[in-house]
């Protein structure tokens, strides 16, 4: 089948087309801000078995899709690997080569508390090294300004365009959600929730090794989960952020401690309403109460 085009300023799913896969890669597919380099994180303390990483995170574990750094450089550097290796994309499994040999790792997180994480980022972002890296246009700022979090959430909520159009729209997190939930089933595709990670770190860590055929011996599972741990990372955040072209205005800003539920204390009754209204026109009932249990 065809991979569905994702291409955007940013970002070009086609960059897969060819990518030479080996038995036992790791392909990490989230929307943003739904835990991608705390998964990330996990999948480089099971290969390595050790809290100490040999590289920086976002070089163990590159965004392949980018358009900011060289398909050639990129796919060059993940070939000179010899250990198994783990690659992340924000593309749904629907625009993505998929391999048997291959597992996919899907990582979703209730869509309320990723929007917020969202505006939140949208602010770290120097937009102008964004452009110079992608080639995109020149960032302007709007007339009117920046909107509260809580106007612009419930604009995030109402839009009602395509997910090729905008993949972190409501609609576009719902798509990659759906698409896959709908291969829950095989294999070689796994399903994990942030908010599973944040309650039970240590067992949803252990879930994933048992997925992805990764043997820890007992001993060694207090200091990767501990390694794993939010204000771990943070304190480590020069090393595990994905920003070695300095987009980011603060790395540490990146591991910002989302309060679960925010999004629904924003919006109140008729705002969460409104929400739970589109999230059924966009979503099957079953995935909306894994996601939102």
């Amino acid at each position: 089948m065809t991979p569905v085009d994702y291409r955007s300023a940013d970002d070009d799913n086609m960059r897969w087309e060819g990518f030479p896969f080996r038995a036992g890669d790791i392909v990490i597919s989230t929307r943003s801000k739904s835990g991608t380099t705390w998964v990330q994180m996990i999948c480089a303390l099971l290969v390595f078995q050790s809290p100490d990483l040999p590289a920086p995170l976002a070089e163990l574990s590159p965004w392949l899709d980018w358009r900011g750094a060289a398909r050639d450089d990129v796919v060059g550097r993940l070939e000179a690997q010899r250990h198994r290796r783990f690659v992340k994309t924000h593309t749904p499994l629907d625009g993505l080569p998929l391999d048997p040999r291959v597992t996919y790792v899907v990582v979703a997180r209730h869509p309320l508390d990723l929007a917020v994480s969202l505006y939140h980022q949208s602010a770290n972002l120097d937009r102008a090294r964004v452009a110079e890296l992608t080639g995109g246009p020149a960032p302007t700022a709007p007339a009117s300004g920046r909107p509260s979090l809580e106007a612009w959430l419930r604009r995030w909520i109402d839009w009602e365009g395509s997910p090729r159009e905008q993949l972190d729209s409501l609609p576009g997190v719902l798509h990659h959600l759906s698409d896959a939930w709908a291969r829950r089933s095989e294999p070689n595709v796994v399903l994990v929730r942030y908010e599973d990670l944040s309650t039970d770190l240590a067992g949803e860590m252990r879930r994933l090794a048992e997925r992805l055929g990764f043997d820890v011996p007992e001993a060694r599972w207090p200091p990767l989960v501990a390694a794993a741990g939010f204000e771990a990372m943070r304190d480590r955040a020069d090393e595990l952020v994905p920003d070695r072209q300095g987009v980011l205005k603060d790395r540490r800003g990146f591991f910002r401690r989302g309060t679960p539920g925010a999004g629904r204390a924003l919006l109140g009754t008729e705002g969460v309403a409104r929400y739970e209204a589109r999230a059924r026109a966009l979503a099957p009932p079953d995935l909306l109460a894994w996601l939102h249990r």
